[in-house]
């Protein structure tokens, strides 16, 4: 080990002993952990190129992850902290280190040398005697030198390490400006008179927050458990719309900070990303993001998302009808704006079923979620969800063991709930450990799983639980089906361990099909409890709640197939000329029943694709709600909670993780190919007189069983 490489002292970032000492690390400790790991990286790498040896995967694989490992996990660290406890001195830690982390992950991705030695690798005698995993991951790494650029000549290649060291910086500014723009805005409210209709605890927050201002009344801010139930329940309409404005502008040209808007980082990210796929000789950057996905074409892509939108919009469009007629007959609103439809769903919900959200809501209080959430796990797999201690980032963190029927520890994993200031918007699982078998021993996972839901509020000086909205509950339920692909895997090679390797629009599949058990009677009634009263929800309620579960489900559908087709000609049709603002408008059109008024922005805070991952891959969602669907057929017809189709659909489907091609899971699980059927019932959507839609459009569109190798 070469003097420059030294470990600084007592940096708890380069403990890799344990779980993350998050109570010990701060801004200061990020830059030395970073620049001290990426040197040793380096120095394996050289040492590791210039070895006389043949490669092995002994010799050559695990020091090579045994030492990229460490970078991987001290950065996850870093990168969770900035995005649930964002401060000044974090950030410009985060984002000083960043371009040295991307600059290292570039050079590995194209270092000729090892690139060789994976070659060498693949075609010896070793690589027969190798397990299916590990032969899978070496089969991916030499996708991804060649995708890394690692075939260019020396002048592209340093032309490609500039991009995405641009491009890393660039996404960061715009989830940056997305946090301020939404932590800067406030509405502070003093006339009482126009917070009618919003729920009790949507008002008692609202007047914490202003008194932990000093102010008096009401703030109102852009943060979800404040800003969804204005906007579903608020019964005058110019708060409805101004809170719409600034949430629709939000990091653009017409947000109320020009510091935080983000146009200029959404043009310079889409130049980069063509720029990306010019180099790597692709036509366009959705051909590079589908090579390591099930897809395999934009065309493909578009047109599956279009033949979703031409069977799904007659719906959308009688939801809308619907709308317009209840608001006019009922409302006396002659018409229905863009900030009106959540407020008019709402009535319309209560008129029709008899029942609120915020009536539903109050049997949902975190205590009984969690443990109905566990006892569904614990009976679909055999396993055991206990409290445990660990060093936390906030006081609303918490930490979990996953063990098995014997006791023996599986996973581990965090979780934080409530939406506060410096948490960046939505919900997300990341990984923090990856399974993998390490000097004979199995390293086991650890999950982040984090959400943005209503913290617990002072009423009258009583603190009640934290309350979740149904939709809040099935958010939760999707978070942690990506944190079972993290935690039940059973492949030990960290290249294809829990969610490692697996095809992007295939690794939503054990998400949304967690959401389906928020359907059932059998798994409600043990996790209901009113807040107030103790009572279980009724079996009136439940079924009023099925009989509304598909109220508005075409405007729901058409609305992701909005983002997917958005997202996906972004970057199959990226032209420098264009307006980014009139292509998203194209798509509203041909898809939308929703008017959106000139003034929106929804580029501006797409963080999927701008500040995310989701890069040409948005229409996932959908893709993957097909297997989902298809896939939690088979608990519908032996028993939701059979777990016999759990322990199968654990040991084919979650436990596999990358290790083999989706298709192969989802097949070995279910004994077929994807059907459409049950995503289309599961959405209401039948045609006249009860025949369901026809099934045979997604059969030709999973017939590839192996990830694209790129040879380009």
């Amino acid at each position: 080990m070469t003097a420059h490489t030294a470990a600084p002292a007592d940096n708890p970032l380069l403990d890799f002993s344990a779980l993350p000492a998050f109570d010990r690390v701060s801004p200061n400790h990020v830059q030395p952990a970073v620049e001290y790991l990426v040197a040793r990286c380096r120095d394996t790498v050289a040492q590791l190129a210039q070895s006389p040896e043949a490669p092995t995967w002994d010799n050559f694989v695990t020091p090579l992850d045994d030492a990229t490992e460490q970078l991987a996990r001290a950065w996850s660290v870093v990168g969770h902290l900035n995005a649930v406890v964002n401060s000044p001195a974090l950030r410009e830690a985060y984002n000083g280190a960043l371009p040295l982390v991307t600059q290292f992950w570039t050079e590995l991705s194209q270092d000729e040398r090892l690139f060789a030695r994976y070659k060498a690798l693949r075609t010896s005698s070793q690589f027969d005697v190798l397990s299916d995993a590990e032969k899978q991951s070496i089969e991916n790494k030499l996708r991804d030198f060649r995708l890394g650029g690692a075939e260019l000549p020396d002048d592209r290649k340093a032309r490609y390490a500039e991009v995405q060291e641009e491009l890393s910086t660039l996404m960061s500014s715009f989830n940056d400006n997305l946090l301020d723009a939404t932590n800067g805005y406030a509405d502070f409210i003093e006339n009482p008179d126009e917070l009618a209709g919003l729920p009790e605890d949507t008002i008692s927050a609202a007047r914490e927050a202003a008194r932990k201002d000093g102010r008096e009344g009401w703030k109102l801010t852009l943060h979800a458990p404040c800003y969804l139930p204005v906007m579903q329940y608020a019964a005058y309409r110019p708060l409805r719309e101004r809170m719409y404005r600034a949430y629709a502008t939000r990091a653009s040209d017409l947000g109320a900070n020009s510091k935080w808007d983000n146009s200029s980082n959404i043009r310079r990210i889409l130049e980069l990303r063509a720029e990306t796929a010019a180099l790597l000789g692709f036509g366009n950057y959705a051909e590079v993001s589908l090579a390591t996905k099930m897809a395999s074409s934009p065309s493909e892509v578009i047109g599956f998302l279009q033949d979703l939108g031409e069977r799904s919009k007659p719906f959308a469009q009688r939801d809308w009808q619907e709308l317009i007629e209840y608001a006019r007959s009922a409302l006396n609103m002659a018409d229905v704006e863009a900030w009106d439809v959540a407020y008019v769903s709402e009535r319309l919900r209560q008129q029709r079923y008899a029942f609120s959200d915020n009536e539903v809501k109050q049997y949902f209080p975190e205590p009984q979620v969690l443990a109905g959430l566990f006892r569904v796990i614990e009976t679909l797999y055999g396993l055991k969800v206990q409290r445990a201690q660990a060093p936390i980032w906030h006081a609303d963190a918490s930490f979990y063991d996953l063990r098995n029927e014997s006791g023996a520890l599986v996973g581990q994993f965090y979780l934080d709930l409530y939406a506060r200031d410096g948490k960046r918007g939505g919900a997300w699982m990341d990984d923090a450990i990856n399974r993998r078998r390490k000097n004979g021993a199995v390293q086991h996972p650890v999950a982040f799983l984090t959400c943005n839901f209503a913290a617990p509020v002072d009423t009258g000086g009583k603190k009640r639980p934290a309350l979740f909205t149904h939709d809040d509950v099935i958010t939760l339920f999707h978070e942690f089906g990506h944190g079972l692909h993290q935690l039940l895997t059973e492949v030990d090679t960290l290249g294809v361990s829990g969610i490692n390797g697996v095809e992007w629009d295939a690794v939503e599949l054990p998400s949304q099909f967690m959401e389906n058990f928020c359907w059932e009677w059998e798994v409600l009634k043990h996790m209901t409890r009113h807040v107030d009263t103790g009572a279980t929800l009724s079996r009136e309620l439940f079924d009023k709640m099925i009989a509304a579960k598909n109220f508005q489900a075409g405007m729901g559908f058409v609305r992701q197939l909005e983002f997917g087709l958005i997202d996906m000609r972004l970057h199959a049709e990226f032209d420098p000329a264009a307006d980014v603002q009139q292509l998203i408008n194209q798509v509203r059109e041909a898809v939308a029943v929703v008017r959106y008024p000139p003034f929106t922005r929804m580029a501006h805070s797409f963080g999927h694709i701008f500040g995310g991952g989701y890069a040409a891959g948005y229409y996932s969602y959908k893709w993957a709600e097909v297997l989902s669907a298809d896939a939690y057929a088979a608990f519908e017809e032996s028993g939701v909670l059979n777990p016999e189709t759990g322990k199968r659909f654990r040991r084919e489907v979650l436990g596999r993780g990358g290790s083999r091609p989706a298709m192969d899971s989802f097949t070995a699980f279910r004994g077929r190919k994807p059907d459409m059927e049950p995503l289309l019932r599961h959405n209401g959507m039948k045609l006249e007189g009860g025949a369901t839609m026809p099934a045979e459009v997604v059969a030709d569109k999973y017939q590839r069983s192996q990830p694209c190798v790129c040879s380009r």
